[in-house]
């Protein structure tokens, strides 16, 4: 990427404004995560509520240390396999760490992304970004540069363009800051990778009212304009035109490639103006939980 382009994005986010930029995973929205004016953007120019919190993503396992108080074991494990990657850390913040990131909380999500451009932003900055997708809230996430355009148009003062995203979906999310550790938002690095490293891991209940521990757990999420139906072997609505989608058939088999291609493919198909977008319910097996929880999410609650 253009030199001169990553030193006005750096340069924005130390002033307190915002840029998309790419992750592995999706794009992200991204402001100083030490300046709470900056971090309040996010929020307005999402349309997000505040009981939702912000990831913060560092450059290194060192610099996410800075803004936790503690670092179990487990953190060290996981990060030593899983970073750079999709897997976010839940930990104790620290002071510097603004309420602001974390929706009163006392814990921050961290994570440090595998994309170069993403890296190379937050060393330039030489503060943490605070990034939530770059999308208006509950929306689809956005894979590349003309989703993020598209959606949030004049709000954020300037797109890092890094092509499409190769992993697709949001990452994981895992909490270490109570005494046993609680996945709290399923992704690509599934269950069974972490408790192969930490042991067993509980699963989240439903969050409920108030401050939610992770982004993304509201009961509708990640949702195209299009009505979206989970079906059953091809049990499709009577009327109305729409597109069926099938993994093997015209989405990938593989869950990492299926994970790829979903939210480019949803934008594509809520562009034709459609009735409906049926998605054939994915395999029950680990590996495409992930997927299973967006779909889930992004579903329409009546047929």
């Amino acid at each position: 990427m253009d030199e001169a382009l990553l030193e006005q994005a750096a340069a924005l986010i130390r002033a307190g404004r915002l840029v998309a930029f790419p992750t592995e995973t999706v794009y992200g929205l991204g402001a100083n995560a030490l300046d709470p004016a900056a971090v309040r953007r996010i929020f307005a120019a999402k349309g997000r509520p505040s009981t939702s919190p912000l990831i913060v993503h560092v450059d290194s396992p060192g610099m996410a240390r800075r803004y936790c108080t503690t670092w179990p074991e487990a953190a060290a494990l996981l990060t030593a396999r899983h970073w750079p990657g999709p897997l976010t850390l839940v930990l104790p913040k620290t002071p510097d760490i603004p309420d602001e990131v974390t929706a009163g909380l006392p814990s921050v999500g961290l994570r440090m992304p595998a994309h170069p451009i993403a890296l190379e932003l937050i060393r330039r900055s030489g503060c943490p970004i605070a990034a939530p997708s770059a999308n208006r809230f509950m929306s689809l996430s956005p894979t590349s540069a003309a989703h993020v355009r598209k959606s949030l148009g004049d709000s954020v003062d300037l797109v890092l363009d890094g092509g499409s995203t190769p992993v697709g979906i949001e990452s994981t999310v895992l909490s270490l800051a109570a005494d046993r550790p609680i996945l709290l938002r399923p992704g690509m690095i599934g269950r069974d990778e972490i408790e192969e490293l930490i042991g067993p891991v509980d699963l989240a209940t439903d969050p409920g009212a108030g401050a939610h521990a992770a982004p993304g757990l509201h009961a509708r999420h990640y949702s195209p304009r299009t009505p979206l139906l989970l079906v059953r072997q091809g049990d499709l609505p009577k009327t109305g035109r729409g597109v069926y989608l099938q993994p093997g058939v015209n989405m990938p088999a593989d869950p990492k490639a299926y994970a790829a291609a979903l939210y480019a493919t949803l934008h594509q198909l809520d562009e034709q103006g459609l009735d409906w977008l049926a998605v054939e319910e994915v395999p029950l097996d680990s590996a495409w939980s992930g997927i299973r929880d967006r779909l889930r999410r992004a579903a329409s609650p009546e047929r």
